[in-house]
């Protein structure tokens, strides 16, 4: 069961960091022009995305440390 749990919170991990840090880098890209003006607002990508890109590599440890901790237990 940890092993199940670990592989789900490893994917969901992955694909949360994945949708946030593509969808930050298209924010930048698209607003470049005007953090060319105002360069605080590059900030503003990192706050919006940087939360969910958090909580992914949360989910993702998480999982990882469960699959190991479940091969731990097995021996």
């Amino acid at each position: 069961m940890k092993q199940l749990f670990g592989g789900l919170f490893l994917g969901v991990g992955i694909l949360i960091m994945t949708c946030s840090g593509l969808c930050s880098l298209v924010v930048v890209v698209t607003g470049f022009g005007m953090a060319l003006q105002d360069p605080s607002i590059i900030i503003l990508p990192l706050l919006i995305g940087g939360i969910p890109f958090a909580l992914g590599f949360g989910l993702f440890y998480w999982g990882k440390w469960l699959l190991r901790r479940s091969d731990d237990q097995a021996m």
